[in-house]
């Protein structure tokens, strides 16, 4: 199975402080770039991945993906 949380791409400080939080739980990390695999729930630290997630407020997520959207559309419009 795998969880995405889409808010630790891009951010070094959010991913550092994650890998850290999951080794002080004594879980293993199994991440891609914003992907965490496991077999079982257990394998998880839900206590960080809920903290993870409240870290980034929507408000803060929607605008950064906005602004990622308009440099896409930016880069595609005729010059």
């Amino acid at each position: 199975m795998a969880l995405y949380l889409c808010t630790v791409y891009g951010s070094t400080g959010i991913e550092e402080w994650l890998r850290d939080r999951v080794a002080a739980a004594g879980k293993r990390l199994d991440m891609g770039k914003s992907c965490i695999r496991f077999k079982r729930l257990d394998d998880l630290p839900l206590h960080v991945i809920g903290e993870a997630i409240a870290r980034v407020p929507v408000a803060t997520y929607v605008a950064k993906y906005e602004a990622v959207l308009e440099q896409v559309r930016a880069s595609r419009r005729p010059r």
